[in-house]
């Protein structure tokens, strides 16, 4: 499924983050189902009407400082204009237009794609009187709406999401070469690691011109081993500030996410696992996206005994619960296991693919329920009578209960990891719906 993206752009204090947290309330049940999930988050998956779009806050990336420059929100403003499908401009009518919204309307007046002008904080008809002197900024989608209470974010999702077509929905996933999107924070070595993959055989590779003029397409052709990496890192390195590469790289990495079917998550063996690769990493999970976890620079590392060994069960506690993924380390420089990630890689590639019959989940599942049953409910016994899987793009498995509703994550954990303990998983979320039979 190709990602629709949306970029929420506007000054300081217009309630961002408040709009952001709202357009994702909509998916509560869903997102907090994976634990770990951070609040302070500034990228997540919105849903409405069935269609769901990746939404970007970009207040979450405006430098700390009180006196926020122009021109650094204004930087975040084009990388968003570049990158994004639409844009959603924030404003508020409590303090009416500033001379940072007319430069931002400036901006956003010149581009083709959806610009939705959104009004917060209009929460009386006071306010909806005062509100209209937006109409002065000459944006033909203007919506008033109070962030806080959620009036009016309906009619703006209603706008974004008729923008977002059907076709992006076909499940083009599943079939053909497989897709690895090489991701993670800025300077972790991603660049690095594709020449290292690719360097010396350049006469084998072919570059694909990738959809999306920013990410590019390798295509990579040997030892009997054909797959696609597409490449995040280091694409038109503009001169940016810290903050600002930050923004950039999120933003590639969630348009790769969406088009692969496996990440190979970067990290800095002496930095170790940022908030940020967590976020990407829960996405990447929420996404049904197969995931391998590469430590690069481990040649930097002083090494004892069991300095991997210990390195990769700290890195699983803050992985958790999703914790069935392979952690290889290598070192791009010295081309350290490097190929062993492709082939780690490709297994999961498989992993993702795998059905289990029915006859045999029946055999093995129905056992694990009969050696712990899950939890009575208000005096009545929940009975797990039938499971079988479903026949999606990311492994998915119903069980057929006479109280689906009343399952806990717990139980549900407990079946996850019996299916994972019994048919290799390794690397790829595993989906779990009760039904009632």
């Amino acid at each position: 499924m190709a990602g629709y993206t949306v970029a929420i752009v506007g000054r300081p204090n217009v309630g961002k983050s408040t709009f952001f947290n709202r357009l994702l309330e909509q998916r509560k049940a869903i997102v907090d189902d994976v634990s770990g999930v951070t609040r302070d988050r500034q990228y997540g998956i919105a849903e409405w009407n069935g269609k769901t779009f990746n939404v970007i806050d970009t207040g979450g990336f405006v430098p700390k400082s009180n006196d926020v420059f122009e021109q650094e929100i204004k930087k975040q403003v084009l990388i968003a204009l570049e990158e994004a499908d639409a844009l959603v401009f924030m404003t508020d009518t409590a303090t009416g237009i500033t001379d940072l919204d007319e430069a931002m309307a400036d901006v956003l007046r010149r581009t083709t794609k959806p610009v939705y002008l959104v009004v917060n904080k209009v929460d009386n008809n006071q306010r909806l009187l005062e509100a209209t002197e937006f109409y002065g900024l000459g944006f033909e989608n203007i919506f008033f709406l109070s962030a806080i209470s959620g009036s009016g974010t309906g009619e703006v999702l209603d706008a974004i999401t008729e923008k977002i077509s059907e076709d992006r929905y076909a499940e083009d996933e599943g079939e053909g070469v497989p897709k690895f999107a090489i991701i993670g924070q800025p300077n972790v070595g991603k660049s690095s690691l594709l020449n290292a993959l690719v360097g010396q055989e350049r006469t084998i590779v072919s570059d694909i011109a990738g959809t999306t003029r920013d990410t590019i397409h390798t295509h990579y052709n040997m030892f009997q081993k054909e797959f696609i990496l597409i490449d995040t890192a280091g694409i038109r390195r503009k001169q940016k500030v810290e903050e600002d590469l930050e923004f950039y790289s999120v933003i590639r990495a969630i348009k790769a996410l969406d088009e692969a079917d496996v990440c190979l998550l970067v990290l800095d063996a002496q930095k170790g696992i940022t908030a940020q690769d967590l976020s990407i990493f829960s996405l990447a999970a929420r996404k049904g996206k197969g995931i391998v976890i590469l430590v690069n620079k481990w040649d930097l590392v002083e090494k004892q005994t069991n300095t991997a060994r210990d390195y990769e069960k700290l890195l699983k506690e803050r992985l958790a619960p999703f914790t069935d993924v392979p952690v290889l380390f290598i070192s791009a420089k010295e081309k350290t296991r490097i190929f062993k990630a492709i082939e780690i890689g490709l297994e999961v590639v498989e992993n993702r693919k795998r059905k289990v019959t029915t006859s045999q989940l029946n055999d093995t599942m129905l056992k694990a329920i009969a050696a712990y049953h899950p939890p009575v409910v208000r005096g009545n016994p929940v009975s797990i009578k039938y499971v079988t899987q479903l026949p999606t793009v990311v492994p998915s498995f119903a069980f057929f209960c006479n109280y689906p509703d009343d399952i806990k994550a717990p139980y549900r954990n407990y079946l996850e990891n019996k299916l994972r303990e019994q048919f290799n998983f390794k690397g790829v979320p595993v989906r779990i719906f009760f039904r009632k039979k």
